[in-house]
C-alpha cells in the first residue's frame, strides 16, 4: 500500500504519431521495469496485433511505475480522432496530463482536442516538447504555439503557467534546459511529474466511493469496471451499490440527469497496475485506479458507492455518439466459405455485441433486414478495426459503403463536420485546393510552415473526407500530411459526387485471362491478374469513364489452324491495383460492397447477376 500522498496519476495526450507509446518505452527503461538481459519490444504497451502493425494506440492501456517511493500510474492514451471518445473518459481519472508536442510539426488538430477537454476539467498540464532532437525541430517556436493554443481554448493563468520539458521519447532522455543539461537520462522527467502532478484528493475513512471510466472484458468473469477510488477502501466479498445514470437528453450530454437504477452488488476480484500487468488484490484504498469484477451488468459513468453513504450518484460521463454507419451483411456470393468460416446474422449479431461490451462508442441497430445489421462508429477507422478484427478470427462477411449519420434540429438538416490539416509542399496545394473544394471544404487558416510546406486548414464535411486519403496521397506522391478531428455537427453542405468513375464487373464465374485482362487494361485499371478466380458480379477493375461496364474477363483466345499475325506478340500487363481493406471502403459506391475474408479483399455488387441489377435499376427509376 502507498499513502495517498505518495501516488501520482498521469494520463499522456498527444496528436497521432507524435510519441506518446515510444515515450513510455523509455520511461520502462529509466525505471528499470524489465531485468537488464530482457528483451523489449518496440512500443510495449500496443501489445494488440494491429496496434503493432499499423503503429497506432487503439485502446488506452493502464501501467505502474515506481521511483523514489512513490507510485506512478500513467496511462497511454489514442491519439487518433477515431479513438478520441476513450481520452475524454480516462480524463476523469487521473490527476493531471502530459500534453506531448511534436517539436517539428507543433501543435495539431487532435492536441487542440485533447487539450481543450484537459482544461475544461480543470487539470493543469504538463508540457513535453519532443523530438527536441530532430534535424528540423523549432522547440522555441513549438513551446510559444503551445502557449498560444493554452490562451485559445481560454486557460486559466494557473494552467497556462505550465511546466515544460525538452526530449526525445525514442532516445530515452529528457531534461528542463536544452541549452545546459546533458542530453540523457529521465531524471528530470520523474522529478517534474512527482513536483507537479497533485496527489489525489483522496479520504481514506471516508465510506467507499468511484466511477466507472473504462470497461474491460473476460469470458469468466463478464464485465470488469476501472475507475479511480474517490474516497473509502474496498476489499474482495465485499457489497456495494451500483448507481446507473443518465442525460435526460442524449444530444445535450451537459444538461440535466437522472439515476436510472440502484441494485445491490458484491466484489468478486480486485486488481491494480504494477508495471504492465494487473495484480489482484485483497484490499484496495482511496487513490487507487483499480479494476473491479462481481457486477454483472457494468457501464460507463456507473457509480460504485457504500450503501451508508445518502445520495453517492455521479454525473454521467459523456459518451462520444457515432458519426459513421454502414451494414455487415452474411456474405452470399458464389466463394463464400472457401476462403474462411461463412457465418451466420445470428453469429455477426453475437460477434459486435462482444464487441460492444468493450467500445461503448459502437453502436448496432437491426433494421429487420435477414441479411445483416447497421452498426455505426466514431468514424473509417473506427470500423475498419473491428472489420479487420473479425476478419483475423477467420469470419467471411459483406460491408457496405460508410454513410455518415445526420440529425434534424429545428427543421434544419445537420451532418458531422472535421477540422481537417494538411501538411504539402507548395507545388500541390492547386490540386489540394480543387479537390476538396468540390467536397465541399471550406478553409480557414493558412501558414507557411519556413520548410518549404504549407500548412491548410479546413472545415469540411465528414462525408467528404471518405474517399479522399489515397487520392490525396496520390496527388501530392506521398510527400504530403492530412490529419482531421471531429468538430461537432453544422448545416447540411449538399451533394458531393467524390467518385467520378465506374466499376469493370464481371458477367462471367471463372479464372482471369491474360489474353483478355490485356485487352481491358486499355481502358481500365484492374485489381486482379491472371489465373485469379472471378465470379459474376464481382467487380475486377476500374473503368476510365463514368459508367459501369459489364466484360468478361475469363475469354479465352481462340484456337484456330490460321497463324495470326500477332501470335508471337507478348502479352504485357500492368501491375493491378491491390485494394486493402480501407481503400475498398472508400472506394465503393453505395450499390457495391466489400466482401472481407481471412486471405482476400474483393469488391462486389450488391445484386451480382447484371438483368437483375438492370430490373432494380428501373425500378429505382419509376418509383
Amino acid at each position: 500500500m502507498h499513502e495517498v500522498n505518495k501516488i501520482r496519476n498521469l494520463a499522456i495526450i498527444a496528436h497521432i504519431d507524435h510519441g506518446k507509446t515510444t515515450l513510455i518505452d523509455s520511461i520502462f527503461r529509466a525505471a528499470h521495469i524489465f531485468r537488464e538481459n530482457a528483451k523489449i519490444e518496440e512500443r510495449v504497451m500496443d501489445n494488440n496485433e494491429l496496434e503493432k502493425e499499423r503503429g497506432i494506440t487503439i485502446r488506452s492501456k493502464h501501467c505502474t511505475v515506481e521511483w523514489k517511493g512513490y507510485l506512478i500510474n500513467l496511462i497511454d492514451t489514442p491519439g487518433h480522432a477515431d479513438f478520441s471518445g476513450e481520452v475524454e473518459r480516462v480524463l476523469s481519472t487521473v490527476d493531471s496530463v502530459f500534453l506531448l508536442v511534436d517539436a517539428n510539426e507543433g501543435p495539431m488538430p487532435q492536441t487542440r482536442y485533447v487539450l481543450m477537454h484537459a482544461l475544461k476539467m480543470g487539470l493543469k498540464p504538463l508540457v513535453f516538447i519532443n523530438k527536441a532532437d530532430r534535424p528540423n525541430a523549432d522547440p522555441a517556436d513549438t513551446l510559444n504555439k503551445t502557449f498560444d493554443l493554452f490562451i485559445e481554448l481560454g486557460a486559466s493563468d494557473e494552467q497556462a503557467d505550465f511546466p515544460v520539458i525538452y526530449g526525445s521519447g525514442l532516445q530515452g532522455w529528457a531534461v528542463r534546459d536544452l541549452e545546459t543539461q546533458k542530453w540523457e537520462g529521465m531524471d528530470d522527467l520523474f522529478d517534474m511529474i512527482i513536483e507537479h502532478v497533485p496527489a489525489p484528493e483522496a479520504r481514506q475513512d471516508a465510506p467507499f466511493l468511484m466511477q466507472v471510466t473504462t470497461l474491460a472484458w473476460n469470458e469468466y468473469t463478464g464485465r470488469i469496471g476501472c475507475g479511480k477510488i474517490l474516497q473509502g477502501t474496498l476489499e474482495a466479498n465485499q457489497e456495494f451499490n451500483r448507481l446507473s445514470t443518465r442525460w435526460k437528453s442524449p444530444l445535450n450530454q451537459e444538461g440535466e440527469w437522472e439515476i436510472t437504477g440502484q441494485t445491490p452488488e458484491k466484489v468478486s476480484q480486485l486488481w491494480v497496475t504494477r508495471g504492465l500487468d494487473r495484480a489482484e488484490m485483497d484490499k484496495v484504498h482511496a487513490g487507487d485506479i483499480v479494476w473491479v469484477a462481481g457486477p454483472k451488468d457494468i457501464n460507463i459513468g456507473d457509480t460504485f458507492a457504500s450503501p451508508l453513504l445518502e445520495d453517492p450518484a455521479m454525473q454521467p460521463l459523456s459518451i462520444e455518439e457515432p458519426t459513421v454507419s454502414m451494414f455487415f451483411l452474411v456474405n452470399n456470393g458464389p466463394f463464400s466459405g472457401q476462403d474462411g468460416q461463412a457465418i451466420t446474422l445470428r453469429q455477426i449479431k453475437a460477434r459486435i455485441e462482444r464487441e460492444m461490451q468493450t467500445n461503448v462508442a459502437l453502436h448496432m441497430e437491426d433494421l429487420g433486414r435477414p441479411d445483416g445489421v447497421k452498426v455505426s462508429g466514431r468514424g473509417e477507422l473506427h470500423l475498419a478495426i473491428l472489420i479487420e478484427e473479425m476478419r483475423r478470427e477467420g469470419m467471411e462477411f459483406c460491408v457496405s459503403r460508410p454513410e455518415v449519420i445526420t440529425d434534424t434540429v429545428d427543421g434544419k438538416l445537420l451532418e458531422p463536420m472535421e477540422e481537417l490539416t494538411i501538411d504539402v509542399p507548395d507545388e500541390f496545394q492547386g490540386v489540394v485546393f480543387e479537390k476538396l473544394s468540390r467536397r465541399k471544404a471550406r478553409m480557414v487558416n493558412m501558414q507557411n510552415l519556413q520548410t518549404g510546406l504549407l500548412r491548410l486548414e479546413f472545415r469540411i464535411p465528414t462525408r467528404g473526407l471518405i474517399g479522399y486519403r489515397g487520392e490525396f496521397l496520390t496527388d501530392t506522391r506521398g510527400l504530403g500530411i492530412m490529419s482531421s478531428c471531429f468538430n461537432g455537427y453544422g448545416p447540411w453542405t449538399g451533394e458531393i459526387n467524390s467518385r467520378n468513375r465506374g466499376s469493370l464487373v464481371s458477367i462471367e464465374t471463372g479464372d482471369a485471362t491474360g489474353y483478355q485482362l490485356d485487352n481491358l487494361q486499355q481502358r481500365s485499371t484492374l485489381f486482379i491478374k491472371p489465373m485469379d478466380k472471378v465470379y459474376e458480379g464481382m467487380i475486377v477493375g476500374e473503368n476510365s469513364r463514368p459508367v459501369d461496364m459489364a466484360c468478361n474477363p475469363t475469354k479465352r483466345k481462340q484456337m484456330t489452324n490460321h497463324r495470326a499475325s500477332t501470335k508471337d506478340m507478348g502479352i504485357k500487363l500492368d501491375v493491378p491495383r491491390t485494394l486493402t481493406l480501407e481503400k475498398a471502403m472508400e472506394w465503393i459506391a453505395p450499390d457495391e460492397l466489400v466482401e472481407v475474408t481471412p486471405k482476400s479483399i474483393r469488391v462486389r455488387k450488391a445484386i451480382l447477376n447484371d438483368n437483375d441489377r438492370k430490373k432494380a435499376a428501373k425500378k429505382t427509376l419509376f418509383a
